[in-house]
C-alpha cells in the first residue's frame, strides 16, 4: 500500500522526541507550508520532498532562553552559530541593556557601552528607537525567530539617566508608561542587569513597580540578579521577594552558583526556589553547560566607579587618586561588579578588544598579560579599559561543574547560551551549548536522558514564553524542528577555536524553511520577530 501523500516535506521514520518529555517513538512528520500537518506510523506518509531519518532523532528547534544577538542577528544574518546548532527561536534584550526603546542620546550611549557584547559595526543603519521599529527591523529577514525583552537597564537609563538615586515619582510613572507602551508592542517581559549601570541603582521598590506592569500585560521577569558570588542567595531571594509582591512571573536569567563561596551550594538554591514554587510563585531558570562566564571587562568595576555614564567612567579610570580607590575596592573589599569578591586576576582572560595595539593580550589572563607588561593587574586592567573605551570582553574562570550539573536536572530548568557571538575569541557556549547539553550531559554523563534534555530546550522554553503552538511535535504546531544524530551530537567550538560549527545536526527548519540541509546553511532568512500580544 503505498504511503498516504502530502504536499511539503515527509521526515521518514525519525526517531520523534516531540518535546513532552515523554517516551520517544519511530514516526513519519510532514511539514506543509509553515506547520506540521501529519504525523503517522513509519513509511506511512509520503511528501513532494522526502527526508530519510531514519536513526536520527527529529525534535522541535531549541530555544535558546538567553541570548545576546540583538545587533548580530541583523548585521550578520547568515546567523550561523546558532542555526548550526538547532536553535530556532531566541529571546533578546537580556540583562537589562539593549538598543530599544531608546532615543538619540540612550542609543549613542548604549552603542559604547555595550560594544563588547556586540561590537558597533561601522555604517550600521540605526533605523529604530521604539521596541515596535525594533521588532519591525527583525521582520525584514533573520535566520532565526526572537522574542524580545524591555531592558530595564535601557529604560532607566532614557527615563532616569546614569545617576545612582532613586528615580522620582515623575520618572518612575515615566518608566512605567514607556515599559507598558512597549509590551503592548510585542515584548515578552523585561529584562535586569543588577551588576550593571544603570540598572543595577534601582531599589527593590522601583523594580517591583516595573514588574507590577509586566505582570498586567501577561509577561515575566527575566533578572541577571545583583550577585551570583557572595550574595548570590540574598540575590535569589530578593528577586523572589519581587515575584511574590508584584504577582509577575519569574525567569532566574543564568541561574549559576560560582565562586568558591558557592562550591556545593546549588542545592541551596533549589531548595529556596522550590518553596518558592509550592507556595505558588511561577519562576522558571536558564543555564548555559560551561563553568567560565563572560561579560565586558568594564563590568566588573564598582558601581560607583560607572556612574554618570561611558565619559564619567573614563575620567575617573585616568585619575590616579580614584584609580587607587578602584583598585582597593577590587582587590580587598570585593567590587559589586565582581559580585562582591575579591578579584582574582589570574581568573579573568581577556577574549576580545577593539584595538589592534592590545590583541596579544587576547587569551591571556589579567595576571599573566601584567607579569609580561611589569605592571600591577590592576594598573595593566584600567589601562586596557581606557584604551579600548570600555569595549571589550572578558571571561571569568569561576564556575563549579557539580552546581552545573545539579542545577539543570530540575524541573524548572531550561537552556540558555548568554553567548556573545562578536570579539576575537568569544565563549564557545555562543556555538556549542545545546548540543554540549546533548552530547556531553545527555550522552556521555548521563545527566539527563534525552527525551528529558529535549523537554527542557523546547517545551519548558515555549511555555514560559506563551507560544503553544512552539517547542513540541504535534500536528499544527509551528514547523520548527531539528533533526540529528543522537550518536554524533557534539559540541567541537573549544576556547582557542570557539567559532566552530556542531558535529551531527543535519537539518533545521525555521517555520517549515529550510536554513541547515545536511549540515550545511542555506541562503534562508525565514524567521521572524515573535509578538507577545500581536
Amino acid at each position: 500500500m503505498a504511503p498516504e501523500s502530502h504536499p511539503g516535506t515527509v521526515f521518514r521514520a525519525a526517531t520523534v522526541v516531540d518535546g513532552t518529555g515523554g517516551p520517544a517513538y519511530r514516526g513519519d512528520v510532514v511539514v506543509s507550508g509553515d506547520r506540521i500537518t501529519a504525523i503517522g506510523e513509519p513509511g506511512t506518509l509520503g511528501a513532494r520532498h522526502v527526508v530519510d531519518a531514519d536513526g536520527l532523532v527529529l525534535a522541535p528547534g531549541f530555544i535558546d532562553m538567553h541570548s545576546h544577538s540583538d545587533l548580530q542577528i541583523l548585521a550578520e544574518p547568515d546567523h550561523l552559530a546558532k542555526v548550526s546548532q538547532g536553535v530556532t527561536l531566541e529571546v533578546l534584550g537580556q540583562d537589562g541593556l539593549s538598543y530599544a526603546p531608546v532615543d538619540d542620546a540612550t542609543l549613542a550611549a548604549l552603542r559604547t557601552q555595550i560594544a563588547g557584547w556586540n561590537d558597533d559595526p561601522p555604517g550600521f543603519d540605526w533605523n529604530w528607537r521604539s521596541v515596535r521599529e525594533y521588532l519591525d527591523r527583525l521582520d525584514r529577514g533573520i535566520a532565526v525567530n526572537a522574542a524580545y525583552l524591555v531592558p530595564q537597564g535601557t529604560l532607566r537609563m532614557l527615563c532616569v539617566g546614569f545617576d545612582d538615586r532613586e528615580a522620582t515619582g515623575d520618572e518612575l510613572a515615566a518608566m512605567r508608561r514607556v515599559l507598558a507602551e512597549s509590551l503592548r508592542e510585542g515584548a515578552f517581559g523585561m529584562s535586569s542587569g543588577l551588576t550593571y549601570t544603570p540598572g543595577m541603582y534601582a531599589p527593590t521598590s522601583e523594580l517591583a513597580e516595573l514588574c507590577r506592569v509586566v505582570a498586567e500585560h501577561g509577561g515575566f521577569y527575566s533578572p541577571h540578579h545583583r550577585s551570583y558570588g557572595a550574595g548570590a542567595l540574598a540575590a535569589y531571594e530578593e528577586m523572589i521577594e519581587v515575584s511574590r509582591w508584584s504577582g509577575c512571573a519569574l525567569h532566574l536569567a543564568h541561574a549559576t552558583m560560582n565562586f568558591e563561596v558557592n562550591r556545593d551550594r546549588a542545592a541551596d538554591l533549589l531548595s529556596m526556589v522550590d518553596g518558592a514554587l509550592a507556595d505558588g510563585v511561577d519562576i522558571t531558570l536558564d543555564t548555559y553547560p560551561y563553568l567560565p562566564g563572560a561579560t565586558s571587562l568594564h563590568a566588573l568595576l564598582p558601581s560607583w566607579a560607572a556612574e554618570g555614564g561611558v565619559e564619567s567612567t573614563l575620567e575617573r579610570l585616568r585619575d590616579s587618586a580614584a584609580r587607587e580607590r578602584i583598585r582597593h575596592v577590587m582587590e580587598v573589599d570585593g567590587s559589586d561588579g565582581n559580585h562582591g569578591v575579591p578579584i582574582d586576576w589570574d581568573s579573568i582572560e581577556i577574549n576580545g578588544v577593539r584595538d589592534a595595539g592590545n590583541t596579544g593580550l587576547v587569551g591571556r589572563s589579567i595576571a599573566e598579560s601584567a607579569r609580561t607588561a611589569g605592571k600591577a593587574p590592576a594598573e595593566l586592567y584600567m589601562d586596557v579599559l581606557v584604551d579600548e573605551r570600555l569595549g571589550t570582553s572578558c571571561l571569568m574562570h569561576v564556575g563549579h561543574e557539580d552546581n552545573v550539573r545539579t542545577i539543570m536536572r530540575h524541573h524548572a530548568h531550561t537552556g540558555g547560551s548568554d553567548g556573545l557571538l562578536v570579539g576575537s575569541r568569544p565563549h564557545p557556549r555562543a556555538w556549542g551549548t545545546f548540543p554540549r547539553y546533548l552530547g556531553h550531559y545527555v550522552r556521555e554523563l548521563g545527566v539527563l536522558s534525552l527525551e528529558e534534555c529535549v523537554a527542557h530546550l523546547t517545551a519548558r522554553a515555549a511555555d514560559r514564553l506563551g507560544l503553544p503552538d512552539r517547542g513540541r511535535i504535534r500536528e499544527g504546531a509551528a514547523a520548527d524542528l531539528v533533526l540529528f544524530d543522537p550518536d554524533t551530537i557534539a559540541d567541537t567550538a573549544t576556547f582557542d577555536d570557539p567559532r566552530r560549527t556542531a558535529d551531527g545536526v543535519h537539518h533545521v527548519l525555521v517555520n517549515g524553511i529550510p536554513v541547515l540541509e545536511h549540515g550545511n546553511r542555506t541562503e534562508a532568512l525565514p524567521g521572524r520577530a515573535l509578538r507577545r500580544n500581536p
